[in-house]
C-alpha cells in the first residue's frame, strides 16, 4: 500500500509534535505557519477553510470527532420510492429478490432461475 502526499505530510506532522513539545505548542497554536516552517513549502488551504489542531495526547480523556453533516442532494424516483417501502432488492438482472426473513441471519433462499 502506497501512501498519498498528505498522508505522508499528516504522519511527519504527528511525530514531530509527539517528540517536540515546542513544535506541539506551535502546530496548536498557529498551525499553518508551524507546518510550513516543518516542510519548508507553503500550505494550499482552500479559501474560506481553517485549520485547526487540537492535542489529543491526555491519554485520560476520550475524543469524539464530529465530521460535518454529508448534504444528501437526491430524489428517488417511483421505482426506487416503492422498492425502499416495501423492502424489495433488485437482483443483478432487474429481477425481484425476496429479503432475508430473518435480520442478523444468513439466509439462503431456494435457488430460482429467471429467464
Amino acid at each position: 500500500m502506497e501512501f498519498s502526499q498528505e498522508q505522508k505530510l499528516y504522519a511527519e506532522v504527528v511525530q514531530k509534535a509527539w517528540d517536540d513539545a515546542d513544535f506541539k505548542n506551535e502546530l496548536t497554536a498557529n498551525p499553518v505557519a508551524a507546518i510550513e516552517k516543518l516542510t519548508g513549502e507553503k500550505l494550499n488551504i482552500p479559501a474560506g477553510k481553517t485549520l485547526l489542531v487540537r492535542d489529543q495526547m491526555d491519554e485520560s480523556t476520550v475524543y469524539i470527532n464530529i465530521p460535518a453533516k454529508p448534504e444528501m442532494d437526491f430524489e428517488l424516483n417511483e421505482d426506487q420510492l416503492e422498492a425502499a417501502a416495501g423492502g424489495v432488492v433488485g437482483g443483478p438482472n432487474g429481477e425481484t429478490c425476496t429479503p432475508n426473513p430473518f435480520p442478523g441471519t444468513i439466509y439462503n433462499p431456494p435457488t430460482i432461475t429467471f429467464k
